[in-house]
């Protein structure tokens, strides 16, 4: 079973910035394509960057691109999601998300096998 946990969260206002994390348990992170998604109050779980096995390759939600940078460090089993000019409407819990081993990623959250707890981002306006 693979066990992530987030950090990083918190409150920041307009314009700031926000870097996650999540540390991912055990071996094989680099097998493990991986994603943020995030949910707001009253919101559906909205896709927020994917990032693939290598990182060679990355794609953003049209709401947050050019504002957010997903990466990820396989040899310390990190994935981070950098987040810069920060909106009031990027309030949200944030969750990474594992697929299983050796499959793409996807921008779809029922894609996604293994999830975080989430973190909790506030921007304040």
């Amino acid at each position: 079973q693979v066990q992530l946990v987030e950090s990083g969260g918190g409150l920041v206002q307009a314009g700031g910035s926000l870097r996650l994390s999540c540390a991912a348990s055990g071996r094989g992170f680099s097998n493990n394509a991986m994603g943020w998604f995030r949910q707001g109050p009253g919101k559906d779980r909205e896709f927020v960057a994917l990032i693939s096995r290598s990182g060679d390759s990355t794609y953003y939600g049209d709401s947050v691109k050019g504002r957010f940078t997903i990466s990820r460090d396989n040899a310390k089993n990190t994935l981070y999601l950098q987040m810069n000019s920060l909106k009031p409407e990027d309030t949200a819990i944030y969750y990474c998300a594992a697929r299983r081993p050796l499959y793409t990623a996807s921008s779809r959250p029922g894609d996604y096998d293994y999830w975080g707890q989430g973190t909790q981002v506030t921007v304040s306006s």
